[in-house]
């Protein structure tokens, strides 16, 4: 009974300290901390609508190592450079190592269109940008094209993923 009412006076506690709502992420999810609110950016809603848009607009577009145009083809990072570059005048870091460091953390729950994704452990090896609808796109391979995938996918679903936000 003791032990009851200490854990209701605790959760008393907790919820009469957090005097605003929860955050919501675009899959509907409430943030559980840990990065608190989302980091201000150089890219307005705006932008991050049109950067998204801009990146479903070449899905298709053949995958070339170093590539970084629509006529020449994309890898990863050059998809990403070629879009921001279009779309808000910024020219992220060229390599996918560099993008790991540019902008700022996020968590899942607070991602946004136009949010980067980076995958791999320690350094990462991938990156795409959220289009939103836990959705992103990228330019996987050699031999592929630029392509729409899912976050909770059964191949990326397994890799870790990080998210920034320029």
């Amino acid at each position: 009974m003791i032990a009851r009412a200490l854990v209701l006076l605790a959760v008393s506690l907790l919820l009469a300290a957090c005097g605003s709502a929860p955050r919501t992420s675009s899959y509907g999810d409430v943030d559980p901390g840990g990065f608190g609110p989302p980091p201000s950016s150089a890219v307005s809603d705006e932008q991050a609508s049109d950067i998204a848009i801009n990146a479903l607009g070449l899905v298709g577009t053949p995958y070339r190592y170093g590539g970084n145009t629509p006529e020449g083809g994309f890898d990863c990072s050059g998809l990403i450079g070629y879009v921001y570059r279009n779309q808000t005048g910024l020219r992220p870091p060229r390599t996918v190592a560099q993008l790991s460091g540019y902008g700022q953390p996020l968590s899942r729950t607070q991602l946004r269109s136009g949010d980067l994704v980076l995958f791999g452990r320690g350094q990462p090896t991938h990156a795409g940008i959220y289009v939103g609808q836990g959705r992103f796109v990228h330019a996987p391979s050699t031999g592929g094209t630029v392509r729409l995938d899912r976050l909770d996918g059964p191949y990326w679903s397994r890799q870790l993923a990080s998210f920034r936000r320029p």
